[in-house]
């Protein structure tokens, strides 16, 4: 129970239906659609697409998605990685003759041919109950009437300085990035998205809305093709998972990063984690340590799937064993090596749970904020920049070549007990998230938090954040924890802005929904 006196926010309950993201209208959209005959999957692509119009510095139909979906009366896990691949001419081997290091982070090489609606629309052929025309109505309404702009998306939409050419066009206001409160529109979106209404993921990959995307990015110097756009598929996968205090972490397999929750916690789980204080010097330096062994794993491993060979090794409880025999509970490690990829922490999450049971997990992004800063001319689709996750390391299973998948860092989850599933969740922050997922499912398995105070408990983070490296904490912890972690070792520092953003649902067994919602954001839980 919280404390009343405090600011802070009150879990969410329902019996019916349940969603929790970042935006209130989204999360609205999301329960209207339950409440008028749709399910979790209907709900869960009107509230995404959704997002992409009332926080499109974070996400849109030019992004990629992953989904964790519970098909109502089982307790099976599907996942949909509906992450897009580089164009097939893009080429480590020529960047690398060009002088490059790494690939540009907003240059046109790191453009990735958009997953997320052929996702959205095989997730809806294949489990939703309405099609796409209905499913999509929301957001071209509200595409077309606008949207007045959230305090958060205004804080986030500033940081737009390389915005270019037609995307200053499509995402700017006389200019200028929208002040909280006011109205933007995109009524180029809402013509695609009326497309693909009408014409399924063919209206986005094939025809006038294809062409736009692919003449936009050949005259930005890309070699993006029609048939690079037209060959696009999302796929069903195989989810990886890992125990932790008689639960079970379910997450995506590569490309994504979820392996590297999972092997953090496996690392976590020699440790007597409920005996210390949740918000103390010795928690936080122990995650510390954990992130560094783990991000370095995943550095050296994780990669598109047809590349990566040690998914096996990094999940083995020997691995996180001897890792965990590395860590000095009085010393920091150095820092893990830097990666050098692009790191990015914009994103959008959402998860739904219905009348019936069906659960979705859904993440949704453009990697950097506004992604490459590049849009269509026509349509004002914003590009994203996820190709900057590839490495220009030769022989590296990251490597950028044609045809690939970058490794991503974008992943929903789900938490299960005794084979039931008990919470769909997820961490915004990009690179924060595998650290993040750890802390949540630590703060509720550990400390038995409620999902609420769970998301709203201070964060710290022991990698690249905000452009700086260290050991970086949220306001949430005291003066006192940051003397003792530097004591430690740890160059330590508070953190500008906040870490990520989370959502989460709790399935209790006698059938209520719990929601909760990050205060970071400017979303909310809503049932009925």
């Amino acid at each position: 129970m919280r404390d009343f006196q405090r600011p802070g926010r009150s879990a969410v309950f329902a019996m019916n239906g349940i969603c929790a993201t970042s935006h209130p209208l989204a999360a609205k959209v999301a329960v209207d659609v339950l409440q008028e005959g749709g399910n979790a999957a209907d709900a869960a692509i009107a509230a995404g697409v959704l997002l992409g119009i009332c926080e499109p510095q974070m996400t849109g139909i030019g992004g990629d998605a992953f989904v964790l979906l519970k098909p109502a009366g089982t307790e099976q896990i599907v996942a949909l990685n509906g992450s897009g691949r580089s164009p097939a001419g893009l080429s480590a081997e020529k960047m690398r003759a060009d002088g490059l290091t790494t690939v540009p982070t907003y240059g046109v090489e790191s453009v990735t041919i958009p997953g997320a609606i052929d996702a959205f629309c095989r997730l809806s052929e294949d489990w939703g109950r309405w099609d796409m025309a209905r499913t999509l109505a929301p957001a071209i309404r509200y595409a077309e009437e606008g949207v007045p702009v959230g305090q958060r998306t205004a804080l986030d939409w500033g940081n737009s300085d390389h915005l270019k050419g037609s995307a200053r066009d499509h995402f700017l206001l006389n200019g200028k990035a929208p002040r909280p409160g006011q109205i933007f529109r995109a009524p180029g979106q809402a013509k695609v998205l009326r497309h693909i209404a009408r014409d399924g993921r063919a209206g986005f990959y094939e025809g006038e809305v294809a062409q736009d995307m692919v003449d936009s990015l050949r005259a930005a110097g890309g070699t993006h093709t029609l048939q690079d756009f037209a060959a696009t598929r999302s796929d069903y996968t195989t989810p990886v998972s890992g125990p932790y205090r008689g639960a079970e972490l379910v997450e995506h397999a590569p490309n994504g990063q979820g392996a590297t929750a999972i092997l953090m916690l496996n690392i976590l789980s020699h440790f007597d984690i409920p005996s210390m204080d949740p918000f103390g010097a010795t928690r936080a330096h122990l995650e510390s340590e954990a992130t560094k062994l783990a991000y370095d794993a995943r550095n050296r491993f994780l990669a598109d799937a047809d590349h990566t060979t040690r998914l096996a090794h990094m999940l083995a409880p020997e691995t996180a064993a001897r890792l965990a025999a590395l860590i000095d509970l009085n010393r920091a490690q150095p820092a893990t090596a830097a990666l050098t990829e692009a790191v990015h922490r914009d994103t959008v999450y959402l998860t739904v749970v219905d009348r019936d049971r069906m659960a979705v997990s859904l993440i949704y992004s453009v990697f950097h904020n506004f992604g490459s800063g590049l849009a269509s001319q026509k349509f004002g689709i914003g590009f994203q920049n996820r190709g900057a996750g590839f490495t220009l390391t030769e022989g590296h299973p990251n490597e950028a070549g044609g045809g690939k998948r970058p490794m991503h860092t974008i992943i929903p989850g789900m938490l299960r007990r005794d084979d039931r599933l008990v919470m769909p969740f997820g961490v915004m922050g990009g690179a924060y998230q595998p650290a993040g997922h750890a802390r949540l499912v630590s703060n509720v398995l550990d400390f038995g938090m409620d999902p609420q105070t769970a998301i709203d408990a201070p964060r710290c983070f022991a990698g690249p954040f905000s452009g700086q490296d260290g050991l970086g904490l949220e306001s949430g912890y005291t003066d006192h924890v940051m003397a003792d972690l530097a004591a430690k070792g740890h160059l330590v520092r508070r953190i500008d802005e906040p870490l990520g953003g989370a959502q989460a649902i709790w399935l209790h067994e006698d059938g209520l929904l719990e929601g909760g919602s990050d205060p970071r954001k400017d979303g909310c839980a809503l049932g009925y």
